[in-house]
């Protein structure tokens, strides 16, 4: 499934709010849009100018919350994978039309570092991406109160997508 606008992406993420719970770590589990808020809201705060980076943390849920299959359709990333590794592959074909490469270089990085894969050349925007996710997993990490609703990252959205477009159009 590839979304095609802001509107898309943002009924995604809303139908997604508190009624996903995966698994953390053992004997913890998390809400995928809560840990995406804050990690999106610490990236805000850490590079404010980088609004690619800071959406590419804020669409990390996308992928759980597309079913099995449905974020490869065409020469997207190279196949399945399980787990966390096919749904942030999926998040990253899902939204590559348009949030644009960056974003989805960002998310791909994002998903074999998490399976443990070397990625290579090693990227200083995906390794804050990484450290930002993973400090929003901590207790007290990404303030829960501080990340905001997801609304507030609507004109985020529409100016990286209008970017995005744009760029499109000119090549």
């Amino acid at each position: 499934m590839e979304l095609r606008s802001v509107e898309e992406l943002m009924d995604l993420l809303h139908a997604g709010r508190g009624a996903a719970r995966v698994p953390d770590r053992p004997g913890r589990r998390t809400d995928p849009c809560a840990h995406a808020l804050r990690t999106a809201a610490l990236l805000r705060r850490g590079r404010p100018a980088d609004k690619e980076l800071q959406i590419a943390g804020l669409v990390l849920a996308v992928g759980g919350l597309l079913g099995p299959g449905e974020g490869s359709d065409e020469g997207g990333s190279e196949g399945g994978g399980t787990g966390a590794l096919s749904g942030a592959l999926r998040a990253a074909d899902a939204v590559r039309g348009l949030l644009g490469e960056r974003v989805f270089r960002l998310l791909r990085q994002q998903a074999y570092a998490a399976d443990g894969r070397p990625v290579r050349p090693v990227d200083e925007d995906a390794l804050a991406l990484r450290l930002a996710a993973e400090e929003a997993r901590t207790p007290g990490g990404g303030d829960g109160a501080a990340a905001g609703v997801l609304e507030d990252w609507r004109t985020v959205l529409e100016l990286v997508a209008a970017r995005n477009s744009r760029l499109g159009a000119v090549d």
